[in-house]
């Protein structure tokens, strides 16, 4: 199952029950029925998935590489929760040792999980930042992330100057955008506690590498919200400080965006920045309800993000659950979704918000094998769900209500398997 054509636009699910894919060089090359795909390709080995579900590799547009220990912090608002949770264990990534325990233990929640790309929130610690570029590489994440700087409110060590967040920025992203599946991202942590002279330094690595993206934090909590209000007093809002440095562009992705004026969204549709909705995360920080279908009016694109410290967990199905039930409580502002927007909120329009929609996102031929099949135990209430689902829309429903990690079974990344649980293999002939 998978949704080559928006779903938001018209859109619907493609499915099949014994499509077959050629994959090579990682490429989906080829794609139809057994029979004929058999007759033109009648060298190649099968790999029979039909006691599983197989779907796109899912795409995170919003997770926090520094905070997987600090997941599950409760009863906090946004600020406190920085201050008492998230920031302290940020400060220890300082330690190399630490952060490449950290770097191992944040992608394998991601693989796990069946994310396959991912746009990662870094550390404020260059050294950090190369170590989870390297243990990306090594398990072969398709990962955009970046050296966050701020230069006030925040603990000591986590601040840095202007010139030395742009020289730190420019020499990681030369050494890692573009090699393999790695790309660099421009990511000041927030208006809160970067000043405008980190933001001109920010706009400076744009200006410098104009190829690498811009990620950051928006309108996530009243509290945040108000004090930025305060310290960029001569701005139109949250947004404007962003784009006065021209940081907006069609690679920007933006976290969460809950309190969004309609100008702010104006200007994100005509800039082309994408936002990365994290339900888990304003849930459990109670930043608000994400008002989608403003944003959809407005021309502004949506992904999912699992935010991680602040959520609840890699699992971006548990993020489209939560997307579900927070729009079917919004009044007014709330778009009802179904079971393929979920799909498509979790897969293409995250590779397209990332600009990777001509390479991942859907399994059609000339993209690359990033993929999952989910074979959930014998026993559990999705593989009950899935065996009585009376249509593939009612099945991927289930999915999206009782999907988890344990349930993803085989992962792919570029066409090479990077998790097994196990499948039948055939030779044709």
């Amino acid at each position: 199952m998978d949704t080559p054509d928006d779903p938001f636009a018209g859109g619907v699910l493609r499915s099949a029950e014994d499509v077959t894919l050629v994959v090579e060089d990682g490429v989906i090359v080829a794609r139809g029925d057994l029979a004929d795909v058999t007759r033109d390709h009648p060298d190649q080995a099968v790999v029979d998935l039909r006691d599983g579900v197989l779907l796109p590799g899912l795409v995170d547009t919003h997770v926090h590489f520094p905070q997987v220990r600090a997941i599950g912090a409760l009863g906090m608002p946004l600020l406190e929760w920085l201050e008492r949770a998230a920031l302290p264990e940020e400060c220890r990534l300082a330690s190399e040792d630490y952060a490449r325990e950290v770097a191992r233990e944040f992608c394998f929640g991601l693989i796990s999980a069946g994310t396959t790309t991912a746009l990662v929130f870094g550390s404020h610690f260059a050294g950090a930042v190369d170590t989870l570029f390297t243990e990306a590489a090594r398990v072969g994440l398709r990962v955009t992330s970046g050296l966050v700087v701020s230069d006030r409110g925040l603990p000591a060590e986590l601040l840095t100057t202007p010139q030395r967040a742009y020289d730190e920025a420019i020499e990681l992203a030369k050494r890692w955008d573009g090699v393999g599946r790695s790309r660099y991202v421009v990511t000041p942590r927030f208006s809160f506690s970067a000043s405008e002279a980190i933001l001109d330094a920010c706009a400076g690595v744009l200006d410098s590498m104009p190829e690498v993206l811009f990620t950051s934090h928006v309108n996530e909590n009243p509290a945040e919200v108000a004090e930025v209000a305060r310290l960029f007093a001569d701005h139109d809002g949250y947004v404007d400080t962003y784009d006065r440095h021209g940081l907006l562009k069609g690679r920007s992705v933006l976290a969460h965006n809950v309190h969004a004026t309609d100008p702010e969204l104006a200007v994100l549709a005509e800039r082309g920045t994408a936002v990365a909705h994290c339900p888990s995360s304003n849930s459990a920080l109670g930043s608000g309800l994400f008002p989608l279908r403003r944003h959809l009016d407005a021309g502004v694109s949506v992904a999912l993000g699992s935010d991680v410290g602040a959520g609840t967990g890699f699992s971006i199905f548990k993020e489209g659950l939560q997307a579900y039930f927070m729009q079917q409580l919004l009044e007014g502002d709330g778009h009802p979704l179904s079971p393929t927007q979920l799909l498509h909120l979790a897969t293409s329009a995250g590779a397209q918000a990332l600009g990777l929609g001509d390479r991942v996102g859907d399994l059609s031929v000339g993209k690359q094998f990033d993929a999952i099949c989910l074979r959930p135990p014998g026993g559990t209430a999705l593989n009950i769900g899935l065996r009585h689902a009376s249509s593939a829309e009612e099945a991927l429903g289930k999915i999206f209500a009782l999907g988890g990690d344990a349930d993803v079974a085989d992962v792919w990344i570029g066409g090479r398997q990077v998790v097994s649980g196990g499948f039948s293999r055939a030779a044709l002939g």
